[in-house]
């Protein structure tokens, strides 16, 4: 298989060769070949120059093998990611991201991290316009991964439209310092999409790109 690629990849970049600058190196040693056979015998030619120039086609004519096997390979990787994309399909994910897609059900699941011992945890919510529509609040939390249920209502306790969503998760420590926390989703991966530079998931609504992915598990 590894033959076979390298052999197209030779056509490929001779011919690729001839396009761009008229010649190949087989078209150049025909060439030489022509001269060396029509030189005047008393008066023959110095083929220091023709040498000197064999020897840069040939460079360039690698170059091209070059960027042709590294596009083969390339390509190669991209088919496997996408592959390993479309498995994900049906798994549970847990990856960064704030996006959340609220439905007609009204509940939700907000998943956070948090790199050390909280003595407060706040979680903003809002709108795709930007604006706060509930901020949740708890208490002392231990560092790690951690959830909080969202009713779907906003500081009112009224019930929210469906929609798109998001949430940002901030923290204090015991003396009253900022710490570290982030956004999580964690949810089932019900689509992919292969359209961009590289593989997206779907769950529930909200994009997660492949490379962000933490864990996965399969789901019963």
């Amino acid at each position: 298989m590894i033959d076979a690629v390298s052999v197209n990849s030779s056509t490929t970049a001779a011919e690729q060769m001839k396009k761009e600058t008229g010649m190949n190196k087989d078209d150049f040693l025909k060439l030489f070949v022509t001269q060396l056979q029509n030189q005047d015998p008393l008066n023959p030619m110095d083929g220091t120059q023709f040498i000197g120039q064999l020897a840069q086609l040939t460079q360039v004519e690698q170059a091209y093998n070059t960027n042709s096997n590294l596009q083969n390979i390339l390509n190669a990787l991209n088919g496997d990611t996408s592959s390993t994309a479309v498995s994900f399909i049906g798994k549970e994910i847990l990856a960064p991201g704030s996006g959340i897609t609220l439905t007609d059900a009204g509940q939700q699941t907000l998943n956070y991290r948090i790199g050390q011992a909280a003595e407060q945890i706040d979680i903003v919510i809002k709108d795709a316009s930007g604006n706060i529509v509930r901020t949740l609040t708890q208490g002392q939390t231990a560092s790690g991964d951690h959830s909080v249920a969202w009713d779907g209502r906003d500081n009112n306790n009224n019930p929210l439209p469906a929609g798109t969503y998001s949430f940002a998760v901030t923290g204090t420590d015991s003396s009253g310092n900022s710490l570290s926390a982030t956004s999580m989703i964690q949810g089932t991966v019900d689509g992919v999409k292969l359209d961009g530079s590289a593989p997206v998931l779907t769950v529930a609504g909200v994009d997660v790109p492949l490379s962000y992915v933490l864990a996965v598990k399969g789901v019963n």
